[in-house]
């Protein structure tokens, strides 16, 4: 025993973090077991402290594994407890500096959930895949990989995921977040003297839950893919779980290391498909009763479903054509209006939409808006921020996003602008789409000049 009792705590204590190292990744042992401190014994307890973030998260995570050790380094000591610092003590927790976003960003857990999410034939494996992980994160499927068109629910199980285990495990650390907020983050960490870039990696390589949205955008990231594949590599050795989406299988991002590819398909991946007509008619009565619609008879459900199959943003937007044009008209939504709304060829189950001859469909679309708002099709690419072009630009994403199966980053291409302007270019459309809006007029008269175009719903 030592004369200094501080020096005993000391030498126990040291002796637990060693031995703790040989089974922790050194980042790891770096961040979440060297800010803590013994600072006490009474009976058989062994009191240790630090920042309260960094001692919970080591608590959850390796308190067994930590008082196992105690016991083989001092058989007298059978406990370990966790607790604030000591008044005047350094173990306050590290400045935030201007913080992380929420979990989930306001707004989009709206609706978002486990109980508002349609199963049908296509996402059924998913659903219960998605299920299976929030009820026991790092234990069923890691890293659960899912993959589709844009529209087909992988966001709504994300999101459900992080909902789930909000309101059943709050002890849990959970971040979801997408690649164009992840290398924001890690953009503006770099910028900083070092020690953003530390709280960066706390902040992602302590979860004990990452879910991250159109991980496709790591493609042409070189930095910001190194970034993931370590904190990957950090949070896979830790057994968080680690959920993924993307608009393709881990084999076809081709741009992507095939480290990176390799390692999303280390455990399951699964494709979501589009809904068969059943499900499409379930979504349908599910968004008309969200929105405050008459739910519209069996007959006119089918045709709508029948006119835009491929995802729920195109579902919906059939249904709000459809419900715009009864309303303009004084018409109760019926067969014969919605083949009229969405095209007059189409019969149940027929889809509408398709190239015509002599352009691509976002091209029409562009030259749509340039004749409704009287804008030249050169507008629609160039660098000019004048408001009626800038709106322009806004209200042709908008309708591509809703009428093209095109992802995000193809119809950046066609605007020669980049994917996250496409993503807010189509929220503020949608913060304007109000029922009587000027923004819900214009776009009337788009749709309009693309069905006498041949376009189609």
């Amino acid at each position: 025993m030592h004369d200094d009792p501080r020096q005993e705590l000391a030498t126990i204590w040291d002796g637990v973090r060693e031995e703790l190292r040989q089974t922790l990744p050194q980042s790891a042992f770096e961040h979440w077991l060297e800010p803590l401190r013994a600072i006490g014994v009474e009976g058989t307890r062994l009191y240790v402290s630090g920042p309260e973030r960094v001692r919970d998260w080591f608590r959850r995570r390796y308190g067994a594994s930590a008082t196992a050790a105690l016991r083989r380094r001092s058989p007298a000591l059978t406990e370990i407890v966790f607790t604030n610092p000591p008044a005047g003590g350094d173990g306050r927790d590290p400045d935030p500096g201007p913080g992380f976003a929420p979990p989930v960003p306001p707004g989009l857990a709206a609706g978002l959930d486990f109980d508002h999410f349609v199963i049908g034939a296509g996402n059924r494996f998913a659903h219960s895949a998605a299920l299976a992980v929030a009820e026991s994160p790092g234990e069923s499927y890691n890293p659960l990989f899912l993959y589709g068109s844009p529209g087909l629910g992988k966001t709504h199980l994300l999101v459900s995921i992080a909902g789930y285990l909000a309101d059943r495990r709050p002890d849990l650390d959970v971040a979801y977040t997408t690649v164009e907020r992840f290398t924001s983050e890690f953009v503006t960490a770099l910028r900083g003297d070092g020690r953003p870039a530390e709280r960066f990696k706390q902040r992602y390589r302590g979860v004990d839950v990452l879910l991250i949205d159109d991980v496709q955008f790591l493609e042409g990231k070189a930095r910001t893919e190194d970034e993931f594949f370590h904190t990957f590599n950090e949070l896979y050795a830790q057994g968080s779980q680690i959920v993924l989406s993307s608009d393709r299988p881990p084999e076809a991002l081709g741009r992507l290391s095939e480290r990176m590819r390799d390692r999303f398909a280390w455990g399951l991946t699964i494709e979501l498909q589009a809904p068969d007509p059943a499900t499409r008619v379930t979504l349908l009565r599910r968004l008309a009763a969200g929105h405050g619609i008459p739910i519209p008879d069996a007959e006119v459900l089918q045709q709508i479903a029948g006119a835009a199959p491929a995802n729920l943003r195109r579902l919906e937007g059939a249904l709000t054509r459809v419900t715009a044009f009864a309303s303009m008209l004084g018409e109760a939504p019926s067969v014969d209006l919605a083949r009229r709304a969405l095209g007059a060829d189409a019969g149940p189950g027929e889809p509408t939409a398709g190239p015509a001859p002599g352009g691509e469909p976002l091209e029409r679309i562009q030259r749509a808006v340039c004749d409704v708002l009287h804008l030249s099709l050169e507008d629609m690419s160039s660098p000019r921020r004048a408001p009626n072009v800038v709106r322009g630009r806004q209200l042709a994403m908008y309708v591509a996003r809703n009428r093209t199966d095109l992802s995000l980053a193809e119809i950046a291409r066609g605007f020669d602008r980049d994917h996250s302007t496409v993503i807010h270019s189509i929220r503020r459309i949608e913060r304007d789409l109000e029922p009587g809006s000027d923004v819900h007029r214009v776009l009337e008269r788009i749709h309009e000049r693309l069905h006498r175009d041949g376009e189609g719903a």
